[in-house]
């Protein structure tokens, strides 16, 4: 691999990604996006399909060290598993027929209310 200022940079964005997600479980996510969009030049589709592929990975990781220190309930785990990956496929396939503006215009409403949500 050689060295250059884009691997480096895509080196630091996936460092910030891993790092946001294994402290709040799963938020590398709402990082992603933004970074590969603005840090990397990603178009809106390109950066949240990449954002799923960068995070798989991480959360399984960060999944493992959550079960190993006993973090989790089987009973919440299961059904809220079952469900994300139907609403996966889902999101998936409507990305791929969604226009870039849309499926931002939904990740922006998405992250208000989230940040809402954390206010009250």
């Amino acid at each position: 691999m050689i060295i250059n200022s884009k691997n480096l940079k895509s080196a630091f964005a996936g460092f910030l990604m891993g790092s946001i997600n294994g402290l709040f479980g799963g938020g590398g996510g709402m990082v992603a996006v933004p970074v590969l969009k603005n840090m990397l030049g990603y178009d809106e589709k390109r950066s949240h399909a990449t954002a799923i592929l960068i995070i798989a990975p991480v959360c399984a990781l960060s999944a493992l060290v959550y079960v190993i220190g006993g973090s989790f309930r089987a009973d919440v785990v299961i059904p809220a598993a079952i469900g994300s990956v139907a609403g996966g496929y889902i999101g998936a396939k409507l990305l791929g027929v969604l226009p870039g503006v849309a499926v931002n215009i939904v990740f922006i409403a998405l992250m208000f209310a989230a940040g809402v949500r954390m206010l009250f």
